[in-house]
């Protein structure tokens, strides 16, 4: 490591880099799902490495979100046994056989917030001892529900329960690092780096820091090198004294899926009308209905699944210029991408570290967050990070959902082969799902009905035949669809919900290919560019 003065990093390839990774060490990986700011080929280098010579071994990695593309990408290049020996997630489903070793315990295995991880890395840099917040309570975060652990062999605490002023918190230690695998556009000579063609920041600099102060080494990978002095300083993201080693890959891509987008990392604004309208189906519904609560003027975060349509549904219905669309990864504006790149915005209005949405975020600043949903159970809580007995993990799913002032939770009734038939302008089921997704109690708690009604916040589940408010005994069901009655709802689900005494129908145009916006704008709210 360095230690003083202006003395370059060293340029190295990447198994040269890597080479330097002890046994045992600590490893961060900043970057998120979908290859957003992934420094791929550093870790594919350390998967190479594992293979031929059998070190570095029993590695401890830490990333704040979910990293890879769900088909061997990502940190399942490194699910090999013995190299991994421990794994801090944000989020799983990236990564499907690092998540069946953690079911498996074949490996130590946590999943922690998305939001509390990414704020960690400050707290860590500045040698703070911790994180003291009350995101986790009332969730499997809390010690008292599993800590987070997935699994038995899985011991460590890493999360402990605090009072203040009578107050319940939760406390996460600052962690510790040896290694920091990071990822940008250029490099200058210098070491100073930058990210103009990524799609986020997310916590490079912070990462950076932690690793530094905590006495370990920094290997960033790029794309390009640039002469000293010739970068604007103001775009430098990680200043050269921070960064040990750079290793240079021409051939990075921007996302999993595209070499290089420029509306993604937002230097080209792109025409909206471009993007190809949703087909109709039970997800366009839902996502629909949705958006039916999103009000004019309002702060929106999106999340994966069912909800991630809503952005969709805005464009097409002309609403998107109503609302600021937010990603927890730090995108501001535009229209948040779907599917392996969830993260990823289309002409994003601004782009900041990941930190600080979650301190947003966990502020109370969202209005309106719409967040997929695997269960419900009687009571209304929700799972949405253990599918079928698969970790998923939570992602920025707790922080949000615990601050947002409304809470709109989308999803299908019923799941495991559900197909719907909506030519008839109508509702109509093929084949109904194998199970039911409202349940007497759900497998793992990813939000506490009880604290959000404490919290005095407002929560609907949206599906596509019904919409359910939630209660002070649980779920009320207040809408169901045309054509359907509240007792064949009832009847898919596996308890009885409260039924409101002026149960009404959801709006028919939802159920219809073209459909007006069902909030207009306010008359005195004037146009856009985007509108005309």
């Amino acid at each position: 490591m360095r230690t003083s003065g202006k003395i370059a990093p060293e340029f190295l390839t990447a198994r040269e880099a890597v080479d330097r990774i002890p046994d045992r060490a600590r490893v961060l990986v900043e970057a998120s799902g979908g290859g957003v700011i992934e420094p791929s080929a550093l870790i594919a280098a350390v998967a190479e490495r594992y293979r031929h010579t059998a070190a570095p071994s029993e590695l401890s990695v830490y990333f704040c979100s979910g990293i890879g593309d769900r088909n061997g990408a990502g940190m399942d290049m490194m699910a090999i046994p013995g190299l991994v020996k421990t794994a801090v997630a944000g989020h799983w489903a990236m990564t499907p056989t690092l998540s069946t070793m953690a079911h498996d315990g074949e490996i130590e295995a946590y999943n922690l917030p998305q939001g509390v991880l990414a704020q960690l890395l400050r707290e860590s840099a500045a040698h703070r001892p911790g994180l003291v917040t009350k995101v986790g309570l009332g969730t499997f975060i809390d010690p008292r529900h599993g800590g987070g652990k997935l699994n038995d062999a899985t011991t460590a605490d890493l999360v402990k329960v605090l009072e203040l002023e009578d107050e319940e918190y939760l406390y996460y230690p600052s962690p510790s690092f040896d290694v920091a695998l990071i990822r940008g556009t250029t490099a200058d000579e210098h070491g100073n780096l930058t990210l103009e063609h990524e799609t986020a920041k997310l916590g490079v600099l912070a990462a950076a820091m932690a690793v530094r102060n905590s006495g370990g080494i920094v290997i960033a990978q790029v794309k390009r090198v640039a002469a000293a002095h010739t970068l604007n300083p103001k775009s430098v993201v990680v200043p050269g004294h921070l960064i040990d080693m750079v290793v240079v890959d021409e051939d990075q891509w921007q996302t999993a899926i595209n070499h290089y987008d420029p509306a993604f990392s937002g230097e080209v604004y792109v025409p909206f009308g471009r993007s190809p309208a949703m087909p109709l189906s039970e997800r366009k519904v839902v996502a629909r209905r949705a958006l039916d609560e999103i009000p004019y003027g309002a702060v929106v975060n999106l999340g994966v699944g069912m909800a991630d349509g809503v952005a969709n549904a805005a464009l097409e219905e002309g609403r998107l210029a109503e609302m600021t669309l937010t990603v927890e990864q730090g995108m501001v504006g535009g229209v948040p991408e779907r599917g392996v790149i969830f993260g990823v915005t289309m002409n994003p209005e601004a782009v900041i570290e990941h930190a600080s949405q979650f301190d947003f975020y966990d502020g109370g600043g969202l209005d309106v967050t719409c967040l997929g949903f695997a269960e419900v159970d009687m009571e209304g809580n929700v799972n949405s990070s253990l599918v079928d007995g698969r970790i998923f993990g939570a992602g920025g799913f707790i922080n949000i959902s615990q601050a947002a002032k409304k809470v709109v939770f989308c999803g299908s009734l019923t799941a495991g082969g559900l197909r719907t038939d909506l030519t008839g302008s109508a509702l109509q089921v093929t084949s109904e799902g194998t199970h039911h997704k409202f349940v007497q109690q759900v497998r793992q708690i990813t939000f506490n009905a009880r604290l959000a009604r404490e919290r005095g916040q407002e929560v609907l589940y949206v599906t596509e035949r019904a919409v359910f408010a939630l209660g002070d005994d649980g779920p009320v069901l207040i809408e169901v669809a045309p054509g359907w009655t509240t007792e064949q709802i009832v009847a898919l689900m596996d308890f009885r919900p409260k039924i409101s005494e002026s149960v009404g129908h959801m709006d028919p145009s939802l159920f219809r290919e073209a459909r007006a916006s069902a909030h207009p704008a306010p008359a005195d709210a004037g146009t856009t560019s985007e509108e005309n």
